[in-house]
């Protein structure tokens, strides 16, 4: 695909690496889009029978959006045009017709960890940290669809954790609450566990496993469909944003004035 994202296949497996590793693989949008149409493209082909994604390096699956893609934000309106990207982007790849698998090691926060909550499997390495941390960081929010993702698989009290304390999940934690499924020691482990489930996946019934991620996506998308335009316009264009990024770049703590 790119430098910034690499795509193989290995027999019936295919492998998305995030590879932008010194910014520990945070997200652009064509990365974004990269992995969007190769979800959508395996589906058509049949190039593979399951997908694995993962970072590059041992520190980070991704960690969130780059935050040089908010530069030119001036609005709320330019935030709802961002959420509803992202929604479309992370829909495809929850739509993909071959079961996906989130190998995890590192940080896995923002974008990156809106992209591990659609995939099939989750499992981690035990360095794995999971969250959103913006109520710390940029001030911003997500949209109904990642809240009602997020509620879907770990519960409304520990989101509220994720979101209003700003708390990153370990890897035991996050084994613990169903955010993953497996722990391994280390990434060499990790990917190998990775090859592997993917490869049972890959002898299963492929009409069975499309069906039925199909018809879990239908029930979740139930869940999604609220239009809060209003609160992620509110998020977006409120003065703490603009300080949110300013201090992040700045490198620096924000200064939160609740306007």
């Amino acid at each position: 695909m790119t430098e910034e994202l690499l795509y193989e296949t290995r027999g019936e497996i295919g492998w998305v690496t995030f590879n932008r590793p010194k910014a520990r693989n945070a997200l652009t949008f064509a990365m974004y889009e990269g992995l969007a149409e190769i979800c959508g493209r395996v589906g058509r082909t049949g190039e593979v029978r399951a997908l694995v994604i993962t970072g590059a390096g041992d520190k980070a699956f991704a960690a969130g959006t780059d935050i040089a893609q908010f530069k030119s934000f001036e609005s709320g309106e330019d935030g709802i045009a961002y959420e509803r990207k992202i929604d479309r982007i992370v829909g495809e790849i929850e739509a993909c017709a071959v079961p996906t698998i989130a190998a995890v090691s590192g940080y896995c926060t923002g974008g990156g960890a809106a992209i591990a909550a659609v995939c099939d499997f989750r499992i981690a390495a035990t360095n794995a940290q999971f969250g959103f941390p913006i109520a710390r960081t940029l001030g911003n929010c997500l949209s109904m669809a990642n809240y009602a993702r997020l509620v879907a698989l770990v519960g409304p009290q520990r989101v509220k954790e994720m979101l209003m304390l700003a708390k990153l999940i370990d890897a035991p934690a996050a084994l613990a609450c169903g955010l993953v499924t497996e722990l391994l020691p280390d990434p060499a482990a990790l990917y190998a566990r990775a090859e592997e489930l993917a490869r049972t996946l890959a002898g299963h019934a492929p009409i069975t496993l499309q069906v039925t991620k199909e018809a879990l996506r239908r029930l979740q998308a139930r869940l999604g469909d609220e239009n809060i335009d209003d609160l992620v316009r509110l998020a977006y264009g409120s003065a703490d944003f603009r300080e949110g990024m300013a201090a992040f770049l700045e490198k620096r703590a924000p200064k939160w004035s609740g306007a």
